[in-house]
């Protein structure tokens, strides 16, 4: 079946493509940034937004005038991309699939831009990729690209380091049923847990690093400090330039680490399980807890579970998300009681009143986890049989 795929590659610009690279993100960024602006403005007026026609139009307009003649010295695809991803973006909203669209900053730490494939305008050939504009730029081809190339995204990392994502609409053949479910229930003391009786230990990758991260950034704050007394620009600051450097290839690899560790967990439960259950957490909310949020962000769950929903849709598997309102923790498996007081996290273990069971608190959710994805999966194929 016809499914979407990412290749990502590392790329070596020379210093020429370096400079257009950083040209490109910046116009595409200005572009979003002033239809957003725009598209706000109008709303706020008439209760109705741009379509992307309208934007279209604009940037158009917008290229020809003498202040913002600049714009015409880079990839004319990747602006019409960026007003592309501005009317998707509110589409997206309305249908409440996402948040509303916001401004872009030069402050984010990865910055990119999306250009699309056009008669054969991006290709790789012996090591090179050819990209719009920037002409061919040296790859390091890790692995083949495979199927239809529909738009290519670059990105600069806070270390310095480019790289690309080539989009490709590619066919990926389904994994063999294996009549396997598993409930999943996600932790901070083990990352998760399952129906199955496996756990998964927290890596803890960033806590590992905290030390080495901590005196590194030191060092930076003092170079900080050293340039601003100085009268020196942090841009042209060659040791906290250094510096920072070190500090983004700290954060990276602890990235790295942890997308590794995602990605083999992940690939292993869906060719395993032909039904996945989670639950469907507010990480955004959960973040509020200044007690936890390292340790939660540190964890990445919603990273996890986006990269079990694409998995599963490429190999023909399920994720069934159950509500986050479901007491998964207070319910006892076998025989169905409600115990409130589960509902405080200090209680880690704890005997059913009704039929005597000990449960594990994260084993005995993860099977209540999957007792309802089953029921839920049970009754979404009973009302597409009623309907038939």
């Amino acid at each position: 079946m016809l499914k979407h795929k990412a290749f990502k590659f590392r790329i070596y610009p020379n210093n020429e493509q370096k400079i257009l690279i950083s040209k490109t993100i910046g116009c595409s960024r200005f572009v979003f940034n002033y239809l957003l602006d725009a598209w706000l403005d109008l709303y706020e007026t008439t209760g109705s937004g741009l379509s992307y026609n309208k934007c279209s139009a604009i940037l158009t307009e917008l290229k020809k005038q003498d202040a913002t003649i600049w714009m015409n010295e880079v990839d004319s695809i990747a602006l019409q991309t960026s007003a592309r991803h501005l009317a998707d973006g509110f589409d997206r909203f309305f249908k409440k699939q996402n948040d509303k669209p916001r401004f872009k900053s030069k402050k984010n730490p990865v910055q990119s831009y999306t250009t699309k494939f056009v008669n054969n305008n991006i290709r790789i050939e012996d090591s090179r990729l050819k990209l719009p504009k920037l002409g061919w730029v040296s790859i390091k081809e890790s692995r083949k690209l495979e199927g239809r190339i529909i738009n290519a995204t670059l990105s600069r990392k806070p270390s310095g380091k480019y790289f690309v994502s080539i989009l490709c609409e590619t066919d990926i053949e389904e994994l063999p049923k294996t009549g396997s479910s598993v409930g999943v229930d996600v932790g901070i003391k083990d990352f998760a847990v399952f129906s199955d009786g496996m756990t998964s230990p927290n890596m803890k990758y960033y806590q590992k690093s905290q030390k080495k991260l901590k005196k590194e950034q030191q060092i930076l704050a003092r170079r900080q400090r050293l340039a601003l007394e100085k009268g020196i620009k942090l841009s042209e600051a060659k040791n906290y330039q250094k510096q920072r450097i070190i500090v983004a290839r700290i954060h990276e690899n602890i990235e790295n680490q942890r997308l590794d560790f995602l990605h083999k967990l992940s690939t292993k439960i869906v060719k395993n399980h032909d039904i996945i259950g989670m639950e469907s957490l507010d990480i955004v909310q959960m973040l509020q807890n200044k007690q936890l949020s390292k340790q939660i962000g540190d964890v990445s769950w919603a990273k996890f579970k986006d990269q079990i929903r694409y998995k599963a849709d490429w190999y023909g598997k399920t994720l069934v998300e159950v509500d986050q309102s479901f007491p998964s923790s207070q319910l006892c498996h076998v025989c169905g009681h409600k115990n409130p007081q589960v509902k405080e996290l200090s209680v880690r273990d704890w005997t059913c009143p009704t039929c005597n069971t000990h449960h594990d608190r994260d084993l005995n959710a993860s099977i209540n986890i999957k007792k309802e994805a089953l029921r839920i999966t049970a009754s979404r194929t009973a009302g597409t049989a009623e309907i038939a």
